[in-house]
């Protein structure tokens, strides 16, 4: 077993979304915490999407791509019936 360095701590930290502490003192037996992306930052909200597979994360995409569609239409018609 070898020593890890701060650097390294500080890469796990950020590609597994944990504590420093919590990676030091893992707890296998311990289940993952529920990830909720509203209370995090649209950084973190990306780097978490981007770990998905590419099956999912396809997915996820074509959801948000059909949500920015239907608001861009309920805009555009808004937009022109306030108008008439």
């Amino acid at each position: 077993m070898r020593e890890v360095k701060v650097s390294e701590l500080k890469t796990l930290s950020n590609l597994f979304n944990m504590s420093i502490d919590d990676i030091i003192n893992y707890d296998e037996n311990i289940t993952p915490k529920e990830i909720v992306l509203e209370d995090k930052s649209e950084n973190e909200q990306l780097k978490l999407i981007n770990q998905l597979d590419e099956e999912d994360k396809s997915t996820i995409l074509k959801i948000i791509d059909t949500m920015l569609t239907k608001k861009k239409f309920k805009d555009f018609f808004a937009k022109n019936v306030a108008s008439l």
